[in-house]
């Protein structure tokens, strides 16, 4: 649950910068510097300000997770899909991202008591677009 909630808060937008923000911040939570990495470039190259401008949502779901168990810190891949709807558009992307996961202590900004590490995307590419 922990790596699909972090996916969702990340991958999850409207075009409200407040909430934006709020998802963005509840993500980096869950996460290390790897993950604040990866949105500091996305706001450096415009990403979220070219979401609220072009009034874009975002969603993203999880297709399933493959979690290693036989040591710690675990190694994981989360698979799912990122669906973008454009005023034209509806643009359906494959995600796959990996990791690992540390076990550190809950608390309400972290309930599941454990830490995405060196997250990277392995892909973000579009598998569908359909004209509205």
């Amino acid at each position: 649950d922990h790596i699909r909630t972090f996916h969702e808060f990340f991958f999850t937008l409207s075009p409200d910068e407040n909430l934006i923000e709020a998802n963005i911040t509840r993500a980096l939570y869950l996460a290390d510097g790897s993950a604040k990495k990866e949105y500091d470039n996305l706001k450096e190259s415009n990403y979220y300000s070219n979401i609220i401008s072009g009034n874009l949502s975002q969603v993203v779901s999880m297709d399933s997770i493959t979690l290693n168990l036989d040591r710690q810190p675990y190694l994981f891949r989360f698979y799912g899909k990122q669906v973008i709807t454009r005023a034209t558009t509806i643009v359906t992307r494959s995600l796959i991202a990996d990791g690992l996961l540390r076990t550190v202590s809950r608390s309400d900004n972290n309930p599941h008591g454990f830490l995405i590490e060196r997250w990277n995307i392995i892909e973000n590419r579009d598998i569908n677009i359909k004209t509205r």
